[in-house]
Order: structure tokens, then C-alpha cells, then sequence
């Protein structure tokens, strides 16, 4: 310690349980306006990092930059150096649905993906993962003592924004059963497979590869927060 992208010396700054959103703003925008005494404990590439407490809980929020090598790294030395037992990913994705509308949320029950990341990790050859029960069972929890909807399903983790073939949507969804796309879960699940640790995954719907409706980056930035609170109320 430290890492070369994470500056702590002491693994005890770090919370167990750390909620990931991509974008570092918006784990800032987590720390100060839910966190009592949030201290930044990371700005290596300014992937900022807090620790601070919610409800008397002591918790952490850091991002994780955008795609799987990205959440790969960040999310594997948290879980191998720092002792962090659980991380919860809060980020933002594209319906492949017209059943899905701009700003529902999605717990996650299974990622596809055509991504080598795990089997070059380590060595896992399925293209499906899933999180860990155990947290997902107390999203679950959490969404309904605070009266959110949630709809759970297999989101694909793509790794490619601008595909050529923007249709290829439609066969993905149909032939896997994919409710909406995203770019890092599978590469979270899979370092919390290897490393023997819990991970979990709540999206938001920025937008609709179907009805073309969109949300700008100051939303998905500052008003994403139904499953921000969900993460919060169920952090241990």
C-alpha cells in the first residue's frame, strides 16, 4: 500500500462496503449530500474516494472510471488490498426495452457478456455472472422499506459504446434475454468471484435504445438518486 491507483496507506480508511458509481463526480456528489463527515481518501486520476457514515454506519463511495478494465482494476484492489468484503455498483444504462422507462431502476440478477475480462482474469468461461444473493436480497429489502420500485433482470456489459451495428441490440436482447446494457458489472462480479467477496449491481435507465428518449449528464450526474438510497439503507 498504496496501490498504484488508489493512495492509502491505511486499509482501515476504506469502509467494507463501498458504493461504485462510474462517474468520480458523482461519487462526490453521494459523499456530500448523503455522508456525515465525508473525507476524500482518493484523488489518484481524480477517481475520487470518500469514507463517511450514513445512519451511523460507516461507509464508502468511489468511482470506478467507465468499462471493465476500468471497474476491473479499481474494483480488484479494494477487494484484494484493502479488505473491502462488499461493493455496490450504482450506474446508469440503455433500455433494450420499451417495457423499461427513463429513470426506473434495475437490481441486477445476472450479467451477459461477450467480454474475455473474466476468463483472462481468471479463467471463468461462462459469458453469464451473477452478484451475490446475499446483497441483492438486502436491496431488495431496502427498496421496499423505502417504497422504491425495482425490476430485476440480465443486463448485458457491453465493451463497446459506438458499435457499428447499432441494431445488434435487438438480437442480444432477444437471444439472451438482456433488459438493458451497461458497461461494467460483469468485469465487478467476476473480482468478487475470484477474490471470494460480495458484489452487486442497481442501474438507472439514462436512456432507450428503443424509444431514443435520453437523459443529459447533469441528470444522471445529480438526480439518480433512488438507488443511490437504496445502497445507503442497506450498507452494512
Amino acid at each position: 500500500m498504496p496501490t498504484p491507483h488508489i493512495e492509502v496507506k491505511d486499509k482501515n480508511t476504506i469502509a467494507k462496503t463501498v458504493i461504485m458509481p462510474g462517474d468520480p463526480l458523482r461519487a462526490k456528489f453521494i459523499a456530500e449530500k448523503f455522508l456525515e463527515n465525508p473525507v476524500l481518501f482518493n484523488s489518484v486520476r481524480n477517481m475520487y474516494g470518500y469514507t463517511g457514515t450514513y445512519k451511523g454506519k460507516r461507509i464508502s463511495v468511489m468511482g470506478s472510471g467507465m468499462g471493465m478494465a476500468s471497474i476491473g482494476i479499481y474494483s480488484y484492489e479494494l477487494f484484494k488490498f484493502y479488505d473491502v468484503e462488499n461493493i455496490i455498483r450504482v450506474g446508469s444504462c440503455g433500455a433494450y426495452t420499451d417495457e423499461l422507462n427513463l429513470y426506473d431502476v434495475i437490481l441486477v440478477d445476472e450479467a451477459y457478456s461477450e467480454s474475455t475480462f473474466a476468463k483472462c482474469q481468471s479463467g471463468y468461461e461462462s459469458d453469464i455472472i451473477e452478484p451475490s444473493e446475499k446483497l441483492n436480497e438486502q436491496l431488495r429489502t431496502a427498496a421496499k422499506n423505502l417504497k422504491i420500485e425495482i425490476k430485476e433482470g440480465r443486463i448485458h456489459s457491453s465493451d463497446v459504446f459506438y458499435r457499428e451495428n447499432f441494431e445488434v441490440f435487438k438480437e442480444i436482447n432477444k437471444k439472451y434475454g438482456c433488459m438493458a446494457v451497461e458497461m461494467e458489472s460483469f468485469a465487478l462480479f467476476a473480482n468478487a468471484k475470484s477474490t471470494g467477496k460480495n458484489a452487486a449491481c442497481l442501474l438507472t435507465v439514462s436512456d432507450s435504445l428503443v424509444t431514443h428518449e435520453a437523459t443529459s449528464s447533469e441528470e444522471r450526474q445529480l438526480s439518480f438518486t433512488k438507488m443511490m438510497e437504496i445502497a445507503l439503507e442497506m450498507a452494512e
